[in-house]
């Protein structure tokens, strides 16, 4: 089996075509079933944030599989299959390890080593795992990627300034308006976003106000840093009190318009949404607005480049060594159906032999059979090791192929081994 990404970013397109590709948890799962339902599809998981939407896939034949997954997409964005061909980017096998395990250190991001996506990722997999999408290969995969980025955020500088798109927006927010402390902010949603923006706000000196559509949610999150909640539906009157509007809410069925913050002592906007929830017009009331489009255009905070490279030369490292890995887990059935078919040699014999000298005790027997184990073992094992050790090695043959070409194996006896037994 290969491993398919069909990526699509915001490296490869734009933030309005990410809204549209926006998908929460149980679109994600929707997407993931549906990909499975292929017969190019073994496991599929999908990925969605604010920075990119995409399809992580183990499949059987590539072209296929990427037909599938790409008009997948296309027909959540709305757009035909060439259209979103030309949106996205495509990685396989071993470009789809060395990308999972940037995009969990946060190298892919549109802000460089922010952390967040490590959550986003462990959801995105714990996901996949309770709808069965996931099986031992992403699994596999994304367990390492997930040890990968926390190597990097705590190994290297890019992970040790706490960077965030929260940190990076705020950054353009105060560049231009001052600082946080002694401001009203109003934090819409009550997700890991939002909770982020709203501690940060609260230890720069905010007071913070939550707003969420579940009033339990933003109570909880306005006693975690000491402010107060109000439900959605009160939003016009708390922006009668804020300063500074944060939204993160995710939700295709809020905007707020230039309207909505005429009159209001706003004098500034981070939208965090995808799709974006504040209207860009804002800006010509003189409000300073910071959103993705502005974050993208932008590239606040960015870590320096010898931080970055480090933090590459690690991800090489450790896609070196799981590539190597899996390339001897390969091997290893084949060197199973190889001892497998030893051990029937060995019977054979050991059957021929009791006909033929019927006389010998069960002693001399037993002597005779540990002897002709012990000499298919010793000739066996150096090889097989060998084999293996061999077969971790970049570039190396496909020596699954030549044991099985060598020893005349059955390919079908080789599965089997990589089946699991079915019971009654």
């Amino acid at each position: 089996m290969s491993i398919l990404v069909v990526s699509v970013s915001h490296k490869s397109t734009s933030v309005s075509h990410l809204g549209q590709l926006a998908l929460d948890s149980p679109a994600s799962a929707k997407l993931a079933e549906q990909l499975m339902e292929s017969e190019h599809i073994d496991e599929a998981m999908v990925l969605s944030t604010c920075n990119r939407t995409e399809v992580y896939a183990s499949v059987s034949r590539f072209h296929g599989a990427l037909d599938e997954a790409t008009q997948a997409l296309a027909d959540v964005a709305g757009l035909r299959g060439s259209e979103l061909r030309a949106l996205c980017a495509v990685f396989f096998d071993e470009g789809a390890v060395a990308h999972a395990f940037s995009v969990a250190s946060g190298l892919d991001s549109l802000v460089i080593g922010e952390s967040q996506i490590l959550g986003q990722v462990k959801s995105a997999l714990t996901l996949g795992q309770s709808h069965e999408t996931v099986g031992p290969i992403l699994n596999s995969l994304f367990q390492q990627a997930i040890r990968v980025g926390k190597r990097v955020h705590s190994e290297t500088g890019v992970g040790s300034a706490g960077r965030s798109l929260v940190s990076a927006a705020y950054g353009l927010l105060t560049d231009q308006l001052g600082g946080l402390d002694g401001q009203r902010v109003l934090v819409v949603g009550a997700g890991a976003m939002a909770g982020l923006a709203a501690r940060t706000a609260a230890a720069d000196g905010a007071s913070v106000i939550c707003a969420n559509r579940t009033l339990a949610r933003a109570e909880r999150l306005a006693e975690a840093v000491g402010g107060k909640a109000v439900e959605l539906a009160d939003l016009a009157q708390a922006l009668a009190e804020t300063d500074v509007l944060v939204t993160c809410t995710g939700a295709r069925t809020l905007t707020i318009s230039a309207d909505d913050l005429a009159g209001t002592p706003v004098r500034g906007v981070v939208d965090l949404a995808l799709p974006a929830d504040v209207a860009p017009q804002v800006v010509e009331q003189g409000i300073c607005l910071v959103n993705l489009d502005r974050l993208v255009s932008e590239q606040p905070d960015a870590a320096s480049a010898q931080e970055i490279e480090d933090a590459r030369s690690l991800v090489r490292e450790e896609v070196a060594d799981f590539l190597g890995l899996r390339r001897a887990a390969q091997v290893a059935p084949t060197v199973v159906a190889l001892r497998s078919m030893a051990s029937e040699v060995v019977a054979a014999e050991l059957r021929r032999l009791d006909a033929r000298l019927p006389d010998l005790d069960d002693h001399e027997r037993d002597q005779i059979q540990r002897s002709m184990r012990r000499i298919v073992e010793k000739l066996l094992h150096a090889p097989t090791v060998r084999v293996q050790e061999l077969s971790s090695e970049p570039d190396a043959v496909d020596y699954a192929a030549a044991l099985r070409e060598l020893f005349a194996l059955d390919p079908q006896a080789v599965a089997a081994v990589m089946s699991p037994e079915v019971g009654p």
